[in-house]
């Protein structure tokens, strides 16, 4: 079922692409033309009567007949006949030569990669026509003969371009994880590899396959091709220079020709390249532009104390992506939430619930095809909903920090961190770049960077994973944000740095009042340091109110079964408790409680309509339950000094 929802997904995104379709059927046309020459030839393309020399284009004659008194139609249709095949047998001698020979380069390595490397190096430095002429000036002339140099010399560009990207591929997860499992290398190479970089390879093999067509008319307009009097494009336009001042039109059918099929090849290879890249770009100049939606009736509690300035709120957030054969789904729907000024907020729920793309598309970040709509973001007391790509650009980075869970990832390894951090200051900040890097060494030294000064000459390869995420902290708080978002900051990090990492947010949110979003799986984090607890599911917020009541006496079994599928501080010889099933697609959500198929309390009156997010009888959190009122749930014991649900 995947492979053929993958394979609809393919076609519903060559259909989008009207170019590729376009050219894709004019190239089809020339092909098929190319093929039926036989048929669609008025005459014979070798032989004419001199009688009907330069004959003008006539209902005998539709292009008109060169001065031996050939049909120009008939030698166009037969010159796409040797185009056609040309260009294939170059192609194929570089596809057949190129691609394994580039894989096993790039896979082995060592020795044999650099000889031949050089050996590429030296074939790519002649001209192709130049090793044609010299094979014919050795073995005499002929058209396939020209057209296996130049695709020996195709070839190597093939090679070279297999070979980098194998060089890539073979370093990610996936590869390991074979030669773990005793897979061997030439199947490595030919059935897993081969596969993830097939589509630069075709795109590179559709491009050459348009400068072969040129190849091959200009050895035959030299005299280097095909014999005559066997027609081609390139031997016409030979002949159409002889009389071009008789009749100039002779030139016109073949260069047309030519004209049409290289282009529309190379429009198929432009269509192929954004056809093979993601489905997911990043739309106009990488902002979605936030949709103005009606508010709701769905209503949340104060977590926190009220008189704290508002630094973030957000109403009635909904994202959706096209999704074939279902329209628009929404993979968030009708999120809401207010984070006050020093108020330490944790996003929390399954890998699939739209935690990250919650927290993105309020910045700003949501990538095309994704629409964002919303009844309003404020930053402070500005709405940023809706804003263009320059009044975003100025806030990201500025009044909103972020951090994101791979710092490494996140730090272009190019330059070093004392370049990026100065960077970052100086697209928001008029200083001196002598006053950026004195901003940079006081924000390592207060993240905990030792050292400071000298490692501001550092590239990110040269920092630790948790002396990186320091790094992107300090970036986040280079322009005194008003928020920070942390994507998962510590879950790729080991315990003792996770807890370094969780003191210096903390410390942070208390010193400079920050209003901190942090999205996490750890239960135990959220204890530890959250004021505040929005547990989503599905795209929706099921609960929503201060750590200490929501963890202590949770009014949705969601909240339940996330709290019991943590370990305990405590001796058990029973299983791990876990939430059955997984988080559905959000094709398949329910129109009722999303939860209610997984939910051990669920009762039909949750299956059947919407259910609001309310709030709770205790007044203290908002909750989206039907039995809220009913239920009785366990929940933890939550403290400062202790935290039984998650490590520490």
């Amino acid at each position: 079922m995947s492979e053929l929802s993958g394979r609809s997904r393919f076609v519903a995104r060559v259909l989008t692409q009207r170019g590729l379709l376009v050219w894709g059927v004019i190239v089809l046309l020339i092909v098929l033309a190319s093929i039926l020459a036989p048929v669609l030839a008025p005459s014979d393309p070798n032989t004419g009567v001199l009688a009907q020399s330069m004959a003008q284009p006539s209902a005998e004659h539709w292009l008109g007949a060169d001065r031996y008194g050939r049909d120009v139609l008939a030698r166009v249709l037969f010159g796409g006949q040797v185009a056609l095949l040309a260009a294939a047998e170059a192609v194929g001698i570089a596809l057949l030569v190129g691609v394994p020979c580039g894989l096993v380069v790039g896979y082995a390595g060592g020795w044999l990669e650099r000889i031949v490397m050089r050996i590429v190096d030296g074939v790519m430095s002649v001209p192709f026509l130049v090793l044609a002429i010299a094979v014919i000036a050795a073995v005499g002339p002929g058209l396939g003969k020209a057209m296996a140099v130049v695709g020996i010399v195709y070839a190597m560009s093939v090679l070279r371009l297999v070979r980098g990207e194998v060089l890539s591929e073979k370093e990610e997860l996936y590869v390991d994880g074979l030669r773990v499992s005793g897979v061997g290398a030439g199947r490595i190479l030919f059935r897993h590899i081969l596969r993830n970089i097939a589509p630069p390879v075709i795109v590179q093999a559709t491009l050459m396959f348009a400068t072969a067509i040129i190849a091959e008319a200009t050895l035959s307009y030299l005299g280097l091709g095909v014999a005559q009097p066997t027609a081609s494009w390139g031997s016409m336009l030979a002949d159409a220079q002889a009389t071009i001042r008789q009749n100039f039109f002779l030139a016109v059918p073949p260069g047309v020709a030519i004209l049409v099929t290289v282009l529309g090849i190379n429009q198929i290879g432009e269509g192929l390249r954004d056809l093979f890249s993601r489905e997911i770009t990043t739309g106009r100049f990488g902002l979605n532009v936030v949709r103005k939606a009606p508010p709701r009736d769905e209503v949340t509690v104060e977590p926190v104390a009220p008189e704290r300035p508002v630094a973030f709120e957000v109403e009635n957030l909904t994202v959706s992506f096209p999704h074939h054969g279902a329209g628009r789904v929404e993979v968030v729907r009708n999120v809401g939430f207010r984070l006050r000024r020093g108020e330490l907020l944790c996003l929390v729920g399954e890998s699939g619930s739209g935690k990250s793309v919650t927290a993105m598309s309020t910045l700003g970040l949501v990538p095309y095809p994704g629409i964002v709509t919303a009844s309003g973001i404020r930053l402070g007391g500005d709405d940023i909903d809706g804003l263009d790509f320059a009044g975003m650009r100025a806030i990201r980075g500025n009044r909103v920090g972020v951090v994101f869970q791979d710092a490494l990832g996140s730090l272009n390894p190019t330059f070093t961190v004392g370049n990026q951090m100065r960077e970052a200051i100086m697209a928001h900040r008029t200083v001196s770049r002598a006053e950026a890097d004195r901003i940079t060494v006081e924000l390592f030294e207060r993240v905990g960077i030792p050292r400071a000064a000298e490692r501001l000459r550092d590239y990110p390869f040269q920092f630790s994973g948790g002396m990186a995420q320091r790094v992107m902290i300090a970036m986040a708080l280079s322009c005194d944000p008003e928020v920070l978002v942390a994507d998962e900051p510590t879950t790729a990090l080991d315990v003792t740095v996770q807890k370094q990492v969780l003191d210096l947010l903390v410390s942070l949110r208390d010193e400079r009042g920050l209003a901190i979003l942090l999205i996490t799986h750890d239960l135990g984090v959220v204890a530890e340091v959250a004021d505040t607890v929005a547990v989503m599911y599905a795209g929706q917020l099921v609960e929503y109110g201060p750590v200490a009541t929501v963890f202590t006496r949770p009014e949705h079994p969601y909240t339940q079964g996330l709290l019991d599928s943590v370990p305990r501080n405590e001796p058990s010889s029973a299983p791990l408790r876990s939430i059955r099933g997984v988080v559905p697609q959000p094709v398949d959500w329910p129109e009722g409680c999303h939860f209610a198929d997984r939910c051990d309390f669920a009762v039909d009156a949750c299956r059947g309509e919407p259910v609001p997010l309310t709030v709770a009888a205790d007044r203290t959190r908002s909750v989206r339950c039907v039995r809220s009122n009913e239920l009785r749930l366990a929940g933890i014991s939550v403290g400062r000094d202790r935290v039984d649900a998650g490590t520490k």
